[in-house]
């Protein structure tokens, strides 16, 4: 090739690998992979967790379309993020909120913890966690009076007279007695006939979207393996160290674990980008998470440990660096004296 047709090539700026993957079709196999679960808390909480669900996924759109209007900034409701924030939330809401609340939750989730920072990819905590623990702050009451299911609960449930509609994690925080999980409570707990927020009680609906989302390579393993993992390690070793009386497997089905790991702890722009880095992000994830439930003073821990492990991504990125693409590994003195 000659110099003329040398000075004709025209290079563009990197990155120049190109993909099919568009952040439209990642949301819309989120908002897939979370159907299940949706679907199965419409079905054990009733009408009134449609609503809710409706109601947080409309009012989030709605605050992304105002403020990019308003800010006369182009519109990106169609990529769906801000559907999977309300989802998101409204999985994090139980069913008995008032219609008000996934309003609130919306706004401080899309309009304080995404669009004041830039906008999606700029965020530096899961805004619908944020938009949760708002809510958890300010209006604890409506936050914490969880339903049962129109099925009932049975099994541990009955052994607890307190809270009638307590979660499994209330139940064992409320008692210092060994309470040894039957067969139906693992049952109960798969198919979500727990109390609970609507989107967290169906294990297997949760595990069935993980999947998914793993089988389409929207995320890694890494995550949700390693932060399952470390809660079920960890919950072991202080049993056996501190006689907590929680069994490890149990400990997994309950509570907001499954939700978190597949679905939130993932999100891409607050985890790390080296499997390296996401290995420790999860790791300290479950570590707060189990400390949280076992010597904290809530039940659950996951949705603060993932927000507390988001603020430390840049320090995870800073340190664990990826090897640079065409990386040379520098010549000893030794050898360069030869």
């Amino acid at each position: 090739m000659d110099n003329n047709n040398l000075q004709n090539l025209t290079v563009s700026a990197t990155p120049h690998i190109r993909s099919n993957i568009s952040t439209q079709g990642i949301m819309r196999d989120v908002l897939i992979a979370l159907a299940p679960a949706a679907v199965m808390g419409v079905v054990l909480f009733g009408l009134q967790a449609a609503l809710i669900i409706v109601i947080s996924v409309c009012s989030s759109v709605f605050f992304e379309a105002i403020y990019q209007k308003l800010a006369k900034k182009p519109s990106t409701i169609g990529d769906l993020s801000a559907a999977v924030t309300g989802l998101l939330l409204a999985m994090n809401l139980p069913a008995t909120v008032p219609f008000w609340v996934p309003i609130v939750g919306s706004f401080v989730a899309v309009i304080i913890a995404k669009q004041l920072f830039g906008g999606i990819g700029f965020n530096f905590v899961n805004p619908a966690l944020a938009g949760r623990a708002f809510l958890m702050a300010s209006y604890p009451n409506q936050m914490m009076n969880y339903p049962q299911t129109t099925y009932g609960v049975k099994g541990i449930a009955t052994t607890i007279d307190a809270i009638a509609s307590a979660t499994p994690l209330q139940q064992l925080k409320q008692t210092t007695e060994a309470l040894i999980p039957t067969s139906q409570d693992y049952i109960n707990a798969l198919v979500g006939n727990v109390g609970g927020v609507l989107g967290e009680t169906c294990a297997v609906a949760l595990i069935l979207g993980g999947l998914y989302l793993l089988a389409r390579k929207v995320i890694s393993w890494h995550i949700p393996v390693c932060y399952i993992g470390t809660v079920f390690v960890l919950t072991f070793v202080f049993n056996m160290l501190g006689g907590t009386y929680r069994v490890p497997v149990y400990e997994l089905l309950c509570g907001g674990l499954m939700l978190g790991a597949f679905f939130m702890a993932t999100d891409y722009t607050t985890s790390p980008m080296t499997d390296k880095g996401k290995i420790i992000f999860a790791i300290g994830c479950g570590l707060l998470t189990t400390i949280i439930r076992l010597y904290g003073g809530y039940p659950e821990g996951v949705s603060y440990s993932i927000l507390i492990m988001n603020l430390t991504v840049p320090l995870i990125d800073r340190f664990v660096k990826q090897r640079k693409f065409g990386y040379v590994k520098p010549v000893k003195k030794k050898e360069e004296a030869k």
